[in-house]
């Protein structure tokens, strides 16, 4: 499989047959915990990074003939080996998976490209959206995702709070915490605040467990977890 990966069983999702929109690893930042290493292609720019036809084809093909694991799956998750809203053709992906099976599609996304309208747009066919926000403040942002010079976090804030008002499905919103990086508790109620503006239907509190892009990104300790927890409020769970 070329584009298709799992059924990978994972703490967010249960059961998720995994797709690549983008070749390893294009992405919009560079994260420094991220678990697939260092980003190859950093950039901003929107186009058709792999054909659409192959990828549905080899989805269409998979799921004739694996009939029993179908049954096992929750989700069909758009994410892969980089940013998946890079791709053009990411609201043509979404629509052709719906039209071959009635498995729910999630999207994960690092938030980054949100302010754009034709964006978001795209997204609106899914079933679940997973976008990310580790920090409000910009010195924090930057030090920790890594971003391209012209992401800027204001406009990632202003990006899911549109998604909000316009995607009728659901929102989980992750939060990726590094010890001594975005795990301060005054960014955290800072934090709190933005997200109450966006409203997700759940809030993912995360923290490095695997390998990392960077050496010695350190995960944040379980009682800290606990308060941060307390802090972003109800909606907010441990994974």
């Amino acid at each position: 499989m070329k584009y298709i990966y799992g059924p990978v069983k994972s703490r967010r999702l249960g059961f998720s047959l995994g797709i690549t929109l983008t070749p390893y690893k294009i992405c919009t930042f560079d994260c420094v915990y991220c678990q697939l290493g260092k980003t190859s292609e950093k950039t901003k720019e929107r186009r058709e990074y792999l054909e659409a036809k192959e990828i549905i084809e080899e989805l269409r093909g998979w799921l004739q003939n694996n009939s029993l694991q179908i049954k096992t799956l929750n989700y069909i998750t758009i994410s892969g080996s980089g940013e998946p809203t890079l791709n053009l053709k990411i609201g043509e992906f979404i629509s052709q998976i719906k039209k071959l099976t009635s498995i729910p599609v999630a999207v994960i996304t690092n938030s980054s490209l949100l302010n754009i309208l034709s964006v978001r747009q795209e997204l609106l066919a899914a079933d679940l959206i997973l976008p990310s926000l580790d920090a409000v403040n910009p010195e924090v942002f930057t030090k920790i995702d890594r971003p391209c010079p012209d992401v800027k976090i204001e406009d990632i804030i202003e990006g899911l709070i549109g998604l909000r008002k316009e995607f009728r499905g659901k929102i989980w919103l992750e939060v990726m915490l590094v010890k001594g990086l975005n795990d301060d508790i005054r960014q955290i109620k800072k934090l709190r605040g933005v997200i109450d503006r966006i409203n997700p239907d759940k809030i993912q509190l995360n923290s490095p467990v695997r390998s990392t892009a960077e050496p010695n990104i350190l995960s944040v300790d379980k009682n800290k977890l606990e308060k941060i927890k307390e802090i972003l409020g109800e909606k907010c769970e441990i994974i």
